[in-house]
């Protein structure tokens, strides 16, 4: 084969616009023992496809595959979420406090201890309010000390 023609397959072989005949043409070159000196460092190359196509995988295919019994696991799984919801709801109404008739909330029939209770219901309601308002005072210096620095 010619030198030239064989250079001219490779360079088109590593633009990837080579033929599979102009492939086994090269596959035949490189594999026979009369390679040109300056091509020489593509024989293994060559010789390696060759290699490959003539091994033979060993190694079995298993046929059958262990399939897990999804039907159990999806048993299992609702048994809990059974077992977790019936616990919450046995512990819930077990702690629960005693239920009072709806005509009786919100009623006093001491005046004095109705009063004693609606001031323990502002005196709470107050602090909170004071905490809020501190919070709000907070962020008006932040807001200031701001202002300074990014002046606007």
């Amino acid at each position: 084969m010619e030198f030239n023609k064989i250079e001219d397959i490779l360079e088109k072989y590593f633009q990837g616009e080579t033929s599979i005949a102009e492939e086994n043409q090269l596959k035949e070159y490189f594999s026979s023992s009369n390679v040109a000196q300056h091509l020489e460092q593509y024989k293994p190359m060559f010789g390696y496809f060759s290699q490959v196509k003539e091994q033979k995988s060993t190694q079995e295919i298993p046929l059958k595959t262990k399939k897990r019994n999804v039907a159990w696991l999806s048993i299992a799984a609702s048994v809990v979420v059974l077992l977790g919801v019936g616990t919450y709801f046995y512990v819930s109404e077990k702690n629960a406090a005693p239920a009072v008739a709806q005509t009786e909330l919100g009623t006093y029939d001491d005046p004095e201890e109705a009063l004693a209770a609606t001031q323990k219901a502002l005196a709470l309601l107050s602090s909170n309010v004071n905490v809020g308002i501190e919070s709000v005072q907070y962020i008006n210096e932040y807001e200031q000390s701001k202002n300074k620095i990014f002046k606007q």
